[in-house]
């Protein structure tokens, strides 16, 4: 919010006007939309790759945003074209990171294996930097652990296809909107639910199978 009660976002141009400001290298112009947009674009990034690098890779968004801000045609909104530049450099950038770790391989001591000290998805113990959703843990009876159901999901989770983890990251930990992250992902609305429908019900058997028998 500014003094005048009027959110930074809405104190914006109008969109031809604030995308010809920026072409015209409008400094003063550019560091408000940065402030203003950082929050959603940051929850974008983190979403791929995690909260340790996300600001690093939403600051590297912006610079080929920068250079290709001359070719930009108006077909979607300027803020929805960025968002997609964050989601497109943070893919590049956690396929990089990983590239050396094959997850379909990954054994069952995958959580202490030293390869994953260096991917930027997880901390030096080996668990996510972001946290997935709250799932129906039960009673702690009927669990071996709280934190043993989350490292067991988080490791389905790293399994799942690339579109269906990205969609359920964005809609479930980021609480995007699914229009939204179509636009982002540039999938259909109708292949977004179906990514999201597949990659809930592969968590959802994980975790029924772990209150079930204490497994992964």
């Amino acid at each position: 919010m500014n003094k005048t009660g009027v959110s930074t976002e809405e104190a914006l141009p109008d969109e031809r006007e604030l995308t010809q400001r920026l072409i015209s290298n409008d400094q003063q112009l550019f560091m408000t939309v940065v402030k203003a947009w950082h929050p959603s674009l940051y929850s974008v990034a983190a979403a791929i790759v995690g909260h340790s690098i996300a600001d690093e890779v939403v600051q590297e968004a912006w610079v080929s945003v920068i250079k290709a801000l001359p070719k930009f045609e108006g077909r979607s909104a300027l803020k929805t074209w960025v968002t997609r530049i964050v989601a497109n450099e943070a893919k590049n950038r956690y396929r990089k990171e990983s590239r050396s770790v094959s997850l379909e391989s990954v054994d069952e001591n995958w959580a202490t294996d030293s390869r994953l000290v260096s991917d930027p998805r997880f901390d030096s113990s080996g668990h996510w930097n972001q946290r997935n959703p709250a799932w129906d843990m039960g009673s702690p009876d009927e669990l071996l652990s709280a934190q043993e159901l989350q490292d067991c999901v988080d490791k389905h989770l790293a399994r799942l296809p690339e579109q269906q983890r990205y969609i359920m990251e964005l809609r479930d930990a980021g609480g995007m909107d699914m229009e939204e992250i179509c636009n982002i992902l540039e999938v259909s609305s109708s292949n977004a639910r179906v990514l999201l429908h597949r990659a809930r019900d592969r968590i959802q058997q994980v975790v029924a199978k772990f209150q079930r028998t204490g497994e992964c």
